[in-house]
């Protein structure tokens, strides 16, 4: 199989010229909306963007990638990428008709603002395809508001409150897509027990494999890879399901794992540690006080 070209789009103009549009009304931030457009098709081919991408599609059909891993679409997704990142489309038929809206934001808009640092914050950006965010009605509408607004201030007479006005609409449109993740989690909550359903069992195999012995304690991109989920959206998920970030949580079953060894063996403290894979037994005697409130030996003289 031939390797695909990767496009590299270095400005919202190139954006503007490769899919067929007309000039951007500004140089650094673009809101299209596909109704009212005739799109090139983007079909079977790869990109990199010089800017950041917030899509909101309704109706797409087929196969997309983004960083990792890919996602197969029947329905609209809403999603962000991050500049510098392989974007693929793999489309059902020759042509994409599609509905929906796409805003570009350059890096050079953000300068010198609070959100060029804070924007990295988002963890979503760093989401994969297959953990796009699906919006209710409400949801959406919501947030196509928000994009006529910002596309309304640009395109009126720019002065010196446009851009901390798109800035503020901006930072709206994130946190929005913030709680609507938040209300993803929970109310998907079937697709989330499974992931900690499938969780749990690769921790559990992890333990009783010999690996902590000879790798240690599983890393967060580890455990998030093995499960094909990114580390920010597996993050994500336990702190809404259980409140524990996911450091935590595969700590927490270390701890189980060390206090089953000391109910049930003869093992030391120290034989314990090592077959978990810490180097130095204090530090898992810290670790499991301060997970339990008690020492390895006060637990196992509470135990007996």
């Amino acid at each position: 199989m031939q390797n695909k070209v990767i496009h590299r789009l270095k400005t919202i103009s190139e954006y503007h010229k490769v899919m067929g549009l007309p000039k951007p009304e500004h140089p650094l931030i673009s809101v299209i909306d596909y109704g009212s457009v005739q799109l090139q098709c983007m079909a079977n081919k790869s990109y990199v963007f010089d800017f950041y991408s917030i899509l909101l599609d309704r109706d797409f059909k087929g196969n997309m990638k983004y960083g990792q891993q890919s996602g197969l679409f029947e329905e609209g997704v809403m999603f962000f990428m991050l500049p510098g990142q392989v974007f693929e489309v793999d489309a059902y038929g020759k042509e994409i008709n599609r509905s929906g809206w796409l805003l570009l934001i350059h890096p050079d808009f953000l300068w010198k603002t609070a959100l060029a640092k804070t924007i990295k914050n988002y963890d979503y950006f760093n989401y994969s395809v297959n953990e796009a965010l699906f919006l209710t009605d409400k949801e959406e509408k919501s947030v196509l508001a928000i994009m006529e607004n910002m596309a309304q201030e640009y395109r009126n007479n720019i002065d010196k409150f446009s851009g901390p006005v798109i800035i503020a609409q901006l930072e709206l449109l994130l946190t929005y897509a913030d709680r609507f993740y938040q209300r993803q989690f929970i109310t998907r909550k079937i697709s989330g027990h499974s992931i900690l359903d499938r969780l749990e069992s690769m921790l559990d195999q992890y333990f009783k494999s010999g690996k902590l012995t000879v790798d240690g304690m599983p890393t967060v991109q580890y455990v998030a890879a093995s499960l094909n989920l990114s580390a920010g959206y597996l993050s994500g998920l336990l702190k809404t399901l259980t409140g524990k970030s996911t450091q935590h949580y595969i700590q927490d079953k270390l701890i189980e794992h060390a206090k089953i060894q000391l109910s049930m063996t003869d093992q030391s403290v120290s034989e314990i540690a090592y077959g978990l894979g810490f180097e130095h037994p204090q530090s898992f005697s810290r670790l499991f006080k301060a997970k339990t409130s008690l020492s390895p030996l006060d637990f196992r003289a509470s135990f007996n």
